[in-house]
């Protein structure tokens, strides 16, 4: 049997079904669940929490996907992160309180502090040497690692001269190729607002790949 916040959700799916317009976009959709679930579980309502980890597991996923790549580097994969940021989410629910942001954009945040934690263990790891292999392996070599490792360490040296949420707007935008009404959306600003921001950063980008 579905709980309250459960059904107050499906409840909330079909009212805005019902309403006529242009169809929401999937973390719109999501954003507008979360935030009808949020108080429900800010009070312990177990369904409540269930449902919003069901809802975001996905989003974080290919989020934490994007942001990591290749991670033969590291010692946790984007799954791991996934794991952690859910738990997270959790454990900050009744502490969340709404600042003009959405639910979703403060998941997104932990997220991000998530992804950059395990980049910066990565840096700090031992490499364990593995068995020799009997037969030669099509996968990729360590020179390849070496050549991903220095291209994805350049990529990211390059973006460290844009500010933070100039950084997550290009992630967002170019790596998961969403629109700027959803990455509106994940950080609590206005499509217009996330347009400027892209196009302030990549000036900036290029500028720098000029004088470099």
């Amino acid at each position: 049997m579905r709980g309250p916040a459960t059904m107050m959700a499906t409840e909330h799916r079909a009212s805005a079904a019902s309403k006529p317009g242009p169809a929401q976009s999937e973390s719109k959709r999501i954003g507008a669940e979360l935030d009808a679930l949020i108080g429900p579980a800010a009070r312990d309502d177990r369904d409540a929490i269930a449902e919003i980890l069901r809802l975001v597991h996905p989003l974080v996923r290919r989020y934490c996907s994007a942001r990591m790549g290749a991670t033969g580097h590291l010692t946790v994969t984007a799954d791991d992160v996934t794991q952690e940021v859910l738990i997270a989410t959790v454990a900050a629910i009744p502490r969340y309180r709404d600042q003009g942001k959405s639910f979703l954009a403060f998941v997104y945040g932990i997220a991000a502090n998530k992804v950059s934690d395990a980049f910066r263990r990565g840096k700090h790891t031992a490499y364990p040497m593995a068995e020799m292999p009997d037969t030669a392996s099509a996968e990729a070599g360590p020179e390849d690692w070496a050549l991903a490792f220095e291209r994805r360490a350049a990529t990211r040296e390059l973006m460290q001269v844009l500010a933070p949420n100039h950084r997550e707007v290009l992630m967002m935008r170019i790596v998961l190729g969403w629109s700027a009404a959803q990455t509106a959306e994940a950080i609590g600003t206005s499509p217009g607002v996330v347009r400027v921001m892209q196009h302030r950063a990549l000036n900036k980008l290029r500028a720098q790949l000029a004088a470099a």
